[in-house]
């Protein structure tokens, strides 16, 4: 296998990791994370959701957030906007980069957004329209591309459709995600493979969760065919609302540990990552138990 001397990591833990937290943070718990995320070398960190309220309630504090963290030049600061609504909280706080999500999945587009994927199109484009007039860069998520919870299997010509949309509203990179962790690395070459066949592979993003801990052998695959972008969370952190029974995304201290020995740079600091796992382990519930053993042996 040949892989790339270089990888780009995108941090996503306060947002996709928080989301799930039933137990609310505390702002300043929350600032002061981001904050160390932001002086591990991380390039990228997703900071929160400008959704309504009632959908994510931990998140409900996205303006308060963007507004205290302190901004670390070489650092990319992202949120997920649903709507026109969300995307002007966004712009109010300048926001770096403006996310974009759907599901390639229509009954789990329909309890994510609550709307068809037909209705949430045309939302999209508006949102990418406007931002992209504002300088923002764009990121397109596309949920459920290995299998719905509710539907099961989904048709790579459903994810390809999906993606191309989202291309055509000038996304300038595409998240793909294992939104319940039910990948294998056969079924992620496949699908890389045929996306390679309509998008360039240097705007593609891989986005594991880690239900069955699959997720490091999903990246040696996605590695090996030459993706080098790739999305996590510290300590392990996250899960969908609304795809019962998935667990966290990749961890990044794990992505971490085996990326830099095999030789292959991230620019972050693995040390700087474990402490501040050590610093939201205080103020969560969900780490899990994998993950505990891990911060707790670095300890």
């Amino acid at each position: 296998m040949k892989f790339p001397n270089k990888i780009n990591v995108r941090e996503v833990g306060p947002r996709d990791g928080l989301q799930n937290e039933e137990k609310m943070i505390s702002l300043d718990a929350k600032v002061e994370w981001i904050n160390m995320l932001s002086e591990t070398g991380t390039p990228y960190i997703e900071v929160t959701s400008f959704v309504h309220p009632d959908w994510i309630p931990q998140l409900k504090d996205a303006t308060e957030v963007s507004k205290r963290i302190h901004r670390n030049p070489n650092v990319t600061y992202a949120a997920l906007v649903p709507n026109m609504k969300g995307l002007r909280r966004a712009l109010e706080v300048d926001i770096d980069e403006v996310c974009l999500f759907i599901s390639s999945s229509e009954t789990h587009n329909k309890h994510n957004i609550n709307r068809s994927i037909e209705e949430t199109l045309p939302i999209l484009e508006s949102v990418s329209k406007e931002a992209k007039e504002a300088g923002k860069n764009i990121r397109g998520y596309v949920s459920t591309v290995f299998g719905c919870p509710y539907e099961g299997e989904v048709k790579i010509e459903n994810v390809v459709k999906i993606c191309e949309h989202l291309f055509d509203m000038g996304i300038d990179e595409l998240s793909i995600g294992d939104t319940v962790g039910v990948a294998d690395p056969i079924q992620v070459k496949e699908v890389i493979l045929e996306l390679f066949n309509h998008f360039p592979k240097e705007k593609i993003a891989m986005h594991f969760h880690n239900t069955r801990g699959t997720a490091l052998a999903n990246v040696l695959m996605a590695l090996s065919l030459g993706i080098t972008n790739f999305d996590s969370a510290v300590g392990g952190l996250g899960g969908c609302p609304y795809a019962k029974g998935a667990s966290g995304n990749l961890a990044t201290e794990d992505l971490l540990y085996m990326i830099h020995r095999m030789g292959i740079e991230t620019g972050i600091s693995e040390e700087k990552v474990m402490s501040a796992a050590l610093y939201i382990e205080k103020h969560v519930q969900n780490l899990s138990s994998h993950q505990m053993k891990i911060i707790k042996r670095e300890r």
